[in-house]
């Protein structure tokens, strides 16, 4: 398949192939689903830490004497039920969240994302972006240039601070190099747009 090709100007300058097993496949939603949840899980950090009997500082001691009181018997101060005590099945930073996805299923959910890119018209071909040095304006100009709504996702075919830090103040706007492409980033963000070298990496996926 092909898509229209468009200068830095919004104009079309003609038309970009396709690569039918990336841009055109079947869209599986199941899939997706399962490589967002993928990629978050693994993403997680385990921060909220809770410490155990072992952990806590102070006495063992027994409050008090078993019996005679007419109390409830009590063992150390540091009881989970007492202020300052050890925290009962509390999170602990030693928990693995990370769960496993085979790569070719990732790489067919990456594909379903795209597909549906493509499917629901939020995908655009640009020629080529170049901007004469490090200018919000300039890359603020070029981008309302281009029919895309809500937000875009720009993807780079290799690192260019030019554009990158010129893209890093808008708000609306995140730049990702084309080997970082992930779920997440591709639903968050409704446009897609890609340079033509951009595509040509990704074409080459799947052969």
């Amino acid at each position: 398949m092909k898509a229209t090709l468009l200068d830095q100007k919004g104009k079309e300058k003609g038309q970009i192939d396709l690569n039918d097993a990336v841009f055109k496949c079947d869209i599986n939603e199941n899939l997706v689903h399962r490589a967002l949840m993928y990629q978050l899980a693994n993403a997680r950090l385990g921060l909220a830490h809770s410490k155990t009997r072992g952990e806590r500082r102070g006495s063992t001691r027994k409050i008090y004497r078993q019996k005679g009181t007419g109390r409830a018997r009590m063992g150390g101060n540091r009881s989970p039920i007492r202020k300052k005590g050890w925290v009962v099945f509390g999170p602990r930073n030693t928990t693995n969240y990370s769960i496993s996805m085979n790569r070719k299923e990732r790489q067919k959910a990456l594909f379903s994302v795209l597909s549906s890119k493509v499917k629901n018209k939020e995908f655009l071909v640009v020629d080529d972006i170049q901007l004469k040095a490090i200018q919000t304006k300039a890359m603020s100009e070029v981008i309302s240039a281009l029919p895309y709504e809500k937000n875009i996702l720009l993807a780079l075919p290799e690192r260019n601070e030019i554009l990158e830090k010129s893209a890093s103040n808008l708000p609306y706007v995140k730049t990702i190099h084309t080997g970082y492409l992930n779920i997440a980033d591709l639903l968050k963000f409704k446009t897609l747009v890609m340079l033509k070298s951009s595509v040509e990496q990704v074409n080459a996926l799947a052969k």
